[in-house]
């Protein structure tokens, strides 16, 4: 049982909070690339109750700045693009990417001032569609070289949504294999080869068995959970017959990120990430293995869903997830429709902003959750005494990194005795053979 001074120690992220100075050791994503498109590239951007203003300048740099003017107190997220930085549009200050002031104009000839204020700034980086950037104290850790990373620019897409929750929550549902038997149940199997773009509507890799079929028949599954040096893998078995079993392989990437299979083609890299304690962001990174993504179709299928510019779901408390009794008693489990981001984004958010643990019972199948909050815990004991924690990471640590491996498929061989580890591992190979990018780095 967890008390709710145990449950405040692992979701409370503001300033000076236990778990807030853990996740200010990572880079954290905060925006997509695309926010930044248009004639006015600059954002509003808020992280773990702090607030930011994140902008490109002329010449293509990123910079992410403290929001408020050093000056006087002014939004700088209402700034004027000029003169290689951001303008403050109340007394015309003006900072560049790195926090200098290299303008006061109505200050008279000859001032000092200017060379003596510094805006907070904060390094930025851009990769594969996302915008990650690290608010913490020392050096940032290196970015493991993890397929959404490595992976060419033409075969990953990225996009975001908002949960009106608590960041952890939001993530456990990536740690809880057991709930897409229900919350994730289809009545009728689609055509598999109309999935694309669509998670667990497609088959499994080396069967054309529909993933929803598997889902909803074979609602038992064993669930491994496994220490890694990333964090945890997860290996959900579901026997469908004495040859077969289906395996599915999950990840879960210290501190708040999953990566998931999406398709026989498409892994899913997401990381939750807190807007303050009770609405977070999810950020996600689909890479394929095979051909090209294509980027217009998967984006017009999310935008159908998504508003811009906040990517607001269409679907949320305030009309009930578009739930639908019809739908219910006939089409889905949920009766919220086919987008599963909506059913976990009900599941999460009618836990309340911040789930309280203290009511909760949790049961074998929330092994992965358990192994997860424990190792969280014990992170944030390690920052508090000044240790080193999981995927605080240097340049030749991140580049032994790989993968890591994310599979959904049938193993034909389990009845005579094939082990679910040499299955998986053998499809993650067969993958990345016939990938034109993965493969050129099997020898890496």
């Amino acid at each position: 049982m967890i008390s709710a001074e145990q449950n405040d120690f692992m979701t409370r992220v503001g300033a000076g909070t236990p778990a807030g100075q853990l996740l200010r050791r990572y880079w954290q994503p905060v925006a997509i690339s695309e926010e930044l498109q248009g004639p006015r590239p600059v954002r509003p951007v808020q992280l773990m109750g702090q607030h930011f203003v994140l902008f490109r300048d002329e010449a293509g740099k990123l910079g992410l700045l403290d929001r408020d003017c050093p000056h006087r107190g002014a939004d700088l997220a209402f700034g004027r693009l000029e003169n290689g930085g951001i303008r403050c549009a109340f007394h015309g200050w003006l900072f560049d990417a790195e926090g200098k002031c290299l303008e006061t104009p109505a200050e008279p000839p000859g001032s000092k001032l200017c060379s003596r204020i510094r805006q907070g700034a904060y390094p930025v980086v851009e990769k594969s569609g996302v915008i990650f950037a690290y608010i913490g104290e020392g050096e940032p850790p290196a970015f493991p070289e993890f397929d959404c990373f490595v992976a060419p620019g033409t075969h990953t897409f990225a996009f975001k949504g908002l949960f009106e929750c608590n960041w952890l929550q939001a993530l456990e549902v990536g740690i809880d294999p057991a709930h897409a038997s229900y919350l994730h149940r289809f009545f009728e199997d689609e055509d598999t080869s109309e999935s694309y773009g669509k998670q667990f509507r497609g088959a499994s890799a080396d069967s054309d068995l529909p993933i929803t079929k598997v889902l909803r028949e074979f609602d038992l599954p064993e669930i491994q959970v496994a220490g890694t040096d990333y964090g945890m893998r997860l290996t959900t078995l579901r026997k469908v017959s004495d040859e077969q079993t289906h395996v599915r392989v999950t990840n879960v990437v210290f501190p708040q990120a999953f990566v998931i299979p999406m398709s026989s083609e498409m892994t899913i890299s997401q990381w939750h990430v807190p807007v303050d304690d009770t609405h977070c962001y999810w950020y996600a990174i689909f890479t394929s293995f095979t051909g090209p993504v294509d980027k217009q179709q998967m984006r017009e299928q999310r935008l159908q869903l998504y508003e811009l510019p906040d990517y607001t779901s269409r679907r949320n408390k305030r009309n009930d997830y578009g739930y639908d009794v019809q739908e219910q008693l006939t089409q889905t489990y949920t009766g919220m429709g086919e987008d599963i981001n909506v059913h976990d984004q009900w599941a999460v958010e009618s836990q309340g902003p911040i789930q309280d643990r203290t009511r909760e019972h949790l049961g074998s199948t929330d092994k992965g959750i358990v192994a997860f909050r424990r190792l969280l815990v014990k992170a944030i004991e390690a920052t508090q005494q000044g240790q080193a924690v999981p995927m605080v990471i240097a340049a030749d640590q991140a580049a032994a990194m790989t993968g890591p491996p994310s599979i959904d498929g049938v193993n034909e061989t389990a009845g005579q005795g094939t082990e679910a580890e040499t299955y998986w591992r053998a499809a993650d190979r067969e993958r990345r053979v016939k990938s034109s990018w993965a493969a050129a780095r099997l020898g890496a």
